[in-house]
């Protein structure tokens, strides 16, 4: 489905029955991320997803967007869709700290917050501005005439060391800089929801230390560490991550 969300075309998917659960993807991604725990939850609860400004099949942003302004975008897409109550919201990564930085702020609602592989710790930002450069070129580079698989390998190499998802397309560089330049980590502790916190442990993007940086912040959280997952813990470990987050919303 398509809504008109401040001037952009938003895609979304909205199913299921009960109390609403959010779901915001990573940088690069799309809510297709979620197709295995939507399949889940919906038998309990309604789940709505959707495409962030510039990614999946949502229309790019005219403007630079920061954490705030995707909470605040969030916010008005929901009241658009006339979804007024959340139960919970869950974040992947960067969504995890437009989560954060949301509910720290007032502008987003819930009664509980699970974060996956949350992204908004960036106090080794300085110590990361020769890979952020290196990005910036490798964006550039002319890597259309490699294998798509090699492409996105080569991408991932590189904006992994700076905790992106995926990469940065030319049209969200801007916006890019803003997000990875800004940290969450304090206002965690204004999160008074009871939260659940998922890491991989072998997630080099977001490493279990930020996990356990989030919870040591947020007062009602509980950190479960999974062996043998990396930054996509949702897919590493589908089924142990589906059952602690139904446990958790029950």
């Amino acid at each position: 489905m398509t809504v008109i969300v401040d001037g952009i075309a938003t895609n979304y998917v909205q199913e299921g029955s009960g109390p609403t659960v959010v779901l915001l993807h990573g940088w690069g991604d799309s809510l297709k991320t979620f197709d295995g725990l939507a399949k889940s939850l919906k038998r309990n609860y309604t789940v709505v997803r959707l495409d962030l400004p510039g990614f999946g099949g949502s229309d790019a942003p005219k403007e630079t967007f920061s954490l705030s302004k995707y909470a605040a975008f969030t916010a008005d897409f929901l009241n658009k869709i006339g979804q007024e109550h959340i139960y919970a919201y869950l974040g992947h990564s960067n969504g995890g700290a437009v989560c954060i930085k949301g509910l720290a702020s007032g502008v987003l609602c819930s009664d509980k917050l699970v974060l996956i592989a949350s992204a908004g710790i960036r106090s080794d930002y300085q110590g990361k501005k020769k890979v952020l450069r290196l990005a910036a070129k490798a964006a550039k580079l002319p890597t259309n005439l490699l294998p798509k698989q090699t492409q996105n390998k080569l991408k991932k190499r590189v904006y992994g060391a700076i905790g992106s998802d995926l990469f940065v397309a030319e049209h969200l560089q801007d916006t890019f800089k803003k997000v990875v330049s800004e940290d969450v980590v304090a206002e965690a502790a204004m999160i008074a929801q009871p939260t659940l916190i998922l890491y991989g442990k072998q997630d080099t993007a977001t490493p279990p230390n930020y996990g356990e940086r989030y919870a040591h912040q947020i007062e009602k959280s509980n950190l479960i560490i999974l062996d043998c997952a990396g930054h996509f813990v949702h897919h590493d470990a589908s089924t142990k991550v589906h059952t602690a987050i139904e446990e958790f919303l029950v």
